[in-house]
């Protein structure tokens, strides 16, 4: 199954959230994300007819809904990604009922309006019904073409070009008075104990990951810095972005001393709005940047057990090179992770391009204030992005991924 509301979802929605009509398309946000609460559970107690039903209800919903008239093209592209997103899940519940037919056709509109996984798709397992059928392996086929993983080994490469007139990136002292007082609320010395480096690096990795859930759907009501994220969930129990996790871990790191960015990972399809945000830890014991990703606890090595950084997994992906993901990489200490799924399908897709700010610190954005926070891209060459935060672009990654 895919989840049943998705980032890029909430993201295309709060640009109409203000929208007033009869049947509008925060009424219908709020209905599908309880529907999609419901269904979550539905399908964990096997009860697909029920599930069906309301997928079902889903569509004839949406069809009420008034749009505005601002931006048609992004309301368009929200309501098919809707669509779409309700067929796949259509789709696996009639295979489960083994409705070969119906799952099929289901399958179908969700590929016609736009849902384009074909590693998911490939080894759903929603789909052991369907999966020899002759119509399956047709639409399976259409699907091909899209493979994350395809894609980005078609990238451009890189350029080392002149980079004097950029910025360099800058890490917020330990000793900066925020910083400290994050050190101490968290007990932070205790937390990441008293062996080498890496050790510290990987216990703050599990402190967060355990301790606050991931909810790619919630962007939360608090200040983003790591207290606030830290408290909203444990007031709310409800889980916040990897946005919000990435940045409560950075500042971790940068409250022990060690370098750290938060980097968001991005997808080459400018309408994809789904994304995933790490964090790049520089090691002084091992002198490299490392992947540490806590919504999913997990790094990555090599075939000899060297830690990896993210330039080096996407170049290792590019060029089919071994990939190690640790055996405790999981999400929400609920499912485990893979690397075929998270690795070579999920981040292959949202590794085609970065985003980073400049700065590395306390509190750098903000849900209710402006911040000065400048940002950063890393392009590969004939690449390029529509406008966004980002006030400064580069090819070149030496000037990228610079040492602290």
């Amino acid at each position: 199954m895919k989840k049943y509301f998705l980032f890029f979802i909430l993201s295309l929605f709060a640009l109409y959230a203000k929208a007033q009509s009869s049947y509008t398309l925060e009424d219908y946000f709020n209905y599908f994300q309880q529907a999609g609460d419901k269904c979550q559970q539905l399908h964990k107690e096997g009860k697909y007819q029920e599930e069906e039903e309301i997928f079902i209800s889903n569509l004839k919903k949406l069809e009420e809904v008034s749009l505005t008239e601002e931006d048609p093209k992004r309301q368009k592209n929200l309501i098919e990604a809707l669509k779409a997103n309700i067929y796949y899940n259509l789709a696996c519940v009639r295979s489960l009922q083994n409705k070969k037919k119906e799952a099929i056709e289901a399958l179908e509109k969700a590929i016609a309006f736009g849902y384009n996984d074909y590693r998911h798709t490939k080894t759903d397992e929603d789909f052991i019904n369907i999966r020899k059928e002759k119509k399956f392996l047709v639409l399976l086929e259409k699907l091909r073409p899209f493979d994350k993983l395809v894609i980005l080994q078609q990238a451009g490469g890189y350029q080392k070009q002149q980079t004097d007139t950029l910025p360099r990136f800058t890490y917020q002292s330990a000793k900066d008075p925020s910083l400290e007082h994050v050190r101490n609320y968290f007990k932070l010395d205790s937390v990441a104990g008293k062996g080498d480096e890496l050790s510290k690096i990987f216990n703050l990795l599990r402190f967060v990951h355990n301790n606050i859930a991931h909810d790619g759907g919630n962007y939360a009501l608090c200040e983003f810095d790591a207290i606030d994220i830290y408290n909203y969930h444990k007031t709310t129990k409800k889980g916040v972005n990897c946005r919000h996790l990435a940045i409560t871990l950075n500042e971790m790191y940068l409250a022990m001393g060690i370098p750290s960015r938060y980097v968001t990972c991005m997808p080459k399809d400018p309408n994809d709005m789904d994304c995933h945000v790490i964090n790049s830890v520089y090691s002084q014991q091992l002198q490299k940047w490392i992947w540490i990703d806590p919504t999913n606890n997990a790094y990555v090595k090599d075939e000899n057990g060297n830690l990896l950084s993210i330039a080096e997994v996407r170049d290792r992906l590019i060029h089919n090179k071994p990939l190690v993901l640790n055996e405790d990489a999981n999400w929400n200490n609920q499912k485990k992770q893979t690397k075929e799924e998270y690795l070579e399908s999920y981040m292959a897709k949202n590794l085609y391009w970065f985003s980073c700010p400049l700065q590395s610190r306390f509190n750098p954005e903000s849900r209710f204030r402006k911040t000065d926070t400048s940002y950063v891209a890393l392009l590969p060459e004939g690449f390029t992005i529509q406008k966004g935060i980002e006030e400064y672009i580069t090819n070149n990654p030496d000037y990228f991924w610079q040492k602290p």
